[in-house]
């Protein structure tokens, strides 16, 4: 079941998450019971997204809520909140591209349109 899973991601997988799986699953070998064994991955981890799931696993364990159900509803706010990062990095981009817009292509712009003009009016004035 999701033992197995967390084991397979564990051994297969690469990183923090899988060295936090691996120690959970050595907490839960020790005979920690489940809770304890998330207790101590939320205690050493601060990634918010991490620290909801393992909330939500905890909530389905204690109170005999599928784990399906849980990962199904899991999957979609972290979709949603996905989504709304997205988003929110998104609107910053006209705010960040203004400032090399009026710094390199206005100037160029203005030479290719008023570089004529300038010419036209010194050759006018100058003689």
């Amino acid at each position: 079941g999701f033992d197995a899973a967390i084991s397979r991601y564990a051994d297969t997988g690469s990183g923090a998450l899988a060295e936090e799986f691996s120690r959970v699953l050595q907490d839960l070998q020790l005979g920690l019971g489940r809770r304890a064994a998330f207790d101590g991955l939320l205690d050493r981890t601060d990634v918010v997204d991490l620290r909801r799931f393992v909330l939500a696993l905890r909530q389905a364990d204690e109170h005999g809520i599928p784990l399906a159900q849980v990962l199904r509803a899991q999957s979609g706010e972290l979709r949603d909140l996905r989504r709304q990062r997205a988003e929110t990095k998104a609107a910053a981009i006209p705010v960040k591209v203004i400032f090399p817009m009026v710094l390199c292509i206005l100037p160029t712009l203005f030479i290719v349109i008023l570089g004529p003009a300038v010419f036209r009016i010194s050759d006018t004035f100058g003689g």
